[in-house]
């Protein structure tokens, strides 16, 4: 599966898409539900605080350039520990896949195939997940490459189309919460966009070409992310109000069915919801590979292909029985899977940094450490 390295710029669109993922989509909604208007100010604290957690990221993997996540555990923690946490990790991105599945398989039909059932959906889009990780990091780069151009022009189109329904008083007035709850709602922001973006450290720099360049776009992958999310929560309180932004269960899906350019340029919210499609599509191969490839090296299988299907059936089936219903799935992103990112994709990254510090002479005999 893992054949070649891909170049930094690839890597600065993988950050992009992971980035962004499904937070245009539910971000501005869970955020405006908390503090209202000020929603578009969490996002900023949120990209700030963000690039912290980058900076982590990148610290940890330096101290190993030619391993991934998985194999930095083991040699931290030693073999046992090591292994449970990665396949703790793995869960997670087996879980977060399968989450992922659900999401596209519920927008589509809540908005777009009332009369599709959600498992063909689910189905389509896994095997889709499965044949992009079966071809490879290369391949999926290069995808990515191409469909950056498609995401921007469409977000571009978006944000021109939708500037004169923009109204500056629905932002009025703003900074009425107080700095705490600022900084509590911005976790959400940090955990969607940044810390599960343990999930690239399966790739950098274990898989990347130029490392020191990789290194700073995943600052500014993470930091261009960020600011698409604030940006889209802008034009929802811009365009909706903070209300009505909290009230959509897909508020910049309903943004987009505002558009009207002179009643000529109308009803173009399917063209728009290619946006959602791939960033959410990028994420969930993303989630995939790491879960592959991690089962991979903590089993030290040689054979991969036929984790692929079997783990693509798993995540489907995973991803109709899930949920029950969408408050549970809405439940499940503002809570449950904020509390499990940080445990596993910030407090064992934490941990890691302690055990490194104490065990630090011995490890830098290593030959695979810097």
């Amino acid at each position: 599966m893992q054949n070649g390295k891909i170049n930094s710029f690839q890597f600065l669109v993988l950050v992009v898409f992971f980035s962004i993922g499904t937070s245009i989509l539910y971000v501005p909604s869970i955020l405006s539900s908390q503090v209202k208007q000020d929603a578009w100010i969490v996002a900023i604290i949120g990209t700030g605080i963000g690039q912290l957690v980058i900076w982590l990221f990148t610290t940890i993997a330096m101290w190993y350039p030619t391993l991934t996540y998985t194999e930095v555990n083991e040699k931290i923690f030693g073999k046992i520990i090591g292994k449970t946490i990665s396949i703790l990790f793995v869960f997670m991105c087996i879980l977060y896949t399968s989450a992922l599945l659900s999401h596209s398989g519920t927008f589509l039909i809540t908005q777009m195939f009332p009369k599709t059932p959600i498992l063909a959906l689910n189905i389509l889009m896994a095997l889709l997940v499965v044949i992009a990780v079966r071809l490879g990091l290369e391949t999926i780069a290069r995808s990515a490459e191409i469909f950056i151009f498609v995401f921007l022009f469409l977000f571009i189109l978006l944000t021109l189309t939708i500037s004169p329904k923009i109204n500056f008083e629905n932002l009025e007035p703003f900074f009425q919460e107080n700095i705490g709850s600022l900084l509590h709602s911005s976790i959400a922001v940090v955990v969607v966009s940044s810390v599960n973006s343990i999930v690239l450290f399966m790739i950098f720099p274990a898989f990347i070409k130029d490392i020191e360049k990789a290194k700073k776009n995943f600052f500014i992958g993470n930091f261009i992310g960020g600011i698409i999310v604030t940006i889209i929560t802008l034009l929802c309180i811009f365009v909706l109000g903070s209300t009505t932004t909290a009230r959509q269960v897909y508020p910049s899906y309903a943004l987009a069915k505002v558009i009207n350019v002179g009643n000529f340029l109308t009803r173009i919210e399917a063209l728009m919801a290619t946006l959602w499609i791939l960033g959410l599509f990028f994420k969930a191969v993303l989630y995939f590979y790491a879960a592959i490839f991690g089962l991979k090296q903590i089993f030290s299988l040689k054979d991969y292909r036929s984790l692929t299907s079997s783990l693509g059936v798993i995540i489907v089936v995973l991803s109709v029985i899930i949920f029950p219903n969408i408050l549970y799935h809405l439940k499940f992103d503002s809570k449950v899977s904020i509390a499990l990112s940080l445990i596993i994709g910030f407090f064992f990254p934490l941990l890691l940094v302690v055990i490194y510090t104490m065990r630090k002479k011995k490890l830098k005999k290593d030959p695979d450490h810097s």
